[in-house]
Order: structure tokens, then sequence, then C-alpha cells
């Protein structure tokens, strides 16, 4: 009878281990799963991290190389506009060389053909009523001070004694301008250098009684301002 209690309590014992120890062994497997599952959550956000600091420096590279694409781009266009500043400004020089070449061209044109009027009067074609007529009266000097029908009476006067037809007018008065007077030649044509029209308007145009006027006045001014200078 003792031994059947005994061995019924020793039963009862074993199950209740046996029940502790498949409890354990569930929490066990539970805590090593929660614990899994934690750890994997934890992975996923480092490598998530990861591959977001990846993606900055990668962000970084790329600015780096963007940045520097963008330096040496600009490097080159200031080159080329250097280079092409430089290009022009030798261009334009050597256009104003050529304005002055043709300008010194034309002015020797015209001493040249001056002088041969000095030693071939007949050289020129004239009417025949001053055929008889060699030039006597010394010819102008052309003074932008003077006014423009001052120095054009005074012209006729010398032409008509000189019996001038008109291209050896157009020459005088050509040869009448000095220093910077000869500018009004330089958008003439050498071939209308002797037409006296043509000449008679570019100095009308560059030296009219209106221009004139302005100049005094301009010159009256500069003598007062010195003038008040002074004081």
């Amino acid at each position: 009878m003792v031994n059947t209690r005994s061995q019924r309590k020793m039963a009862e014992n074993t199950d209740l281990l046996a029940n502790l120890k498949k409890g354990q062994e569930e929490m066990k497997n539970r805590i090593e799963a929660h614990i899994e599952s934690q750890v994997g959550e934890i992975k996923d956000h480092v490598n998530r991290c990861i591959e977001k600091i990846e993606d900055v420096q990668g962000v970084k590279r790329d600015i780096g190389e963007v940045k520097g694409k963008v330096q040496r781009k600009i490097e080159e266009v200031k080159s080329e506009v250097q280079g092409k500043i430089e290009e022009e400004k030798g261009e334009v020089q050597r256009m104003i060389q050529e304005v002055k070449n043709k300008v010194q061209g034309k002015i020797g044109d015209i001493e040249k053909r001056l002088s041969d009027l000095e030693i071939r009067p007949d050289s020129f074609p004239v009417s025949p009523e001053v055929m008889y007529s060699r030039p006597t009266v010394k010819s102008l000097t052309f003074d932008r001070k003077t006014y423009r029908t001052v120095f054009k009476t005074q012209f006729n006067i010398v032409s008509s004694s000189n019996g001038w037809n008109n291209r050896v007018k157009a020459s005088q008065l050509v040869a009448s301008l000095r220093g910077s007077e000869t500018e009004v030649l330089q958008g003439i044509p050498s071939d209308k250098l002797t037409d006296l029209t043509t000449i008679e308007n570019a100095l009308e145009a560059r030296f009219g009684d209106s221009h004139l006027t302005q100049f005094y006045r301009t010159e009256l001014e500069m003598r007062r301002q010195k003038k008040a200078s002074r004081c």
C-alpha cells in the first residue's frame, strides 16, 4: 500500500518535472525566437543605415565630380573668351592700321597730284576761255576758325583769278586742308577727290557755319572757366 502511494507520488513528480521541463523548453524557444526577431530587426536597421551612409558618400562623390567638371568647363570658357578677345583686338588693330594706310595713301596721291599740277599745270583739261591763264594768286590754307562762307568767298575769288576749272578747284580745296582737317577726306573715295561737289559737300558738313558757331561757343566757355578759376 505504501509502495503504491510512493510510486504514484513519484509518477506525479515525474510528470511535474516533465511538464516543467517542457514549459522551460517552450519558454526558451519563445525567448530565442524573440531574440532572433529583435536581432533581425536590428540587422535590417543597421543595413539600412549603412546603405544611407553609402548613398550619402556616393552623392558627395557625385557632387565632387560635377564640381570638378564645372570648374574645368569654366576654365575652358574663360580661356576661349580670352582667346576671342585677343583675336578681336588684333583684328580691330589691323583694321585701324588699314584705314590709316588708306588715308595716308590718299594723302600721298593728293600730294602727288598737287605736285604734278605745280610742275605740269597744263596736264588738267581746262576750258578754252582760261587756257591763257596761269595761277597768279597764291592758294589758300583752310583754317577751321574761319567761317566756311568767308573761306568760300575767298576761294572763289582766287579760283576765278587763276582761271581754275572744277577739277583744279577740287584739288586746291583738298590741298588747303592741314592737320586734323584732313580727316574729312577719310570717307571720300579716291576717284572722288577731284570732284568739286563731293569735296564742297564734305567740307560744308564738317566745317559749316553751324559747326563753327559751336566751336566758338565752346572756346568762349573754356576761357570763362579759366578766368573764373584764376579769381
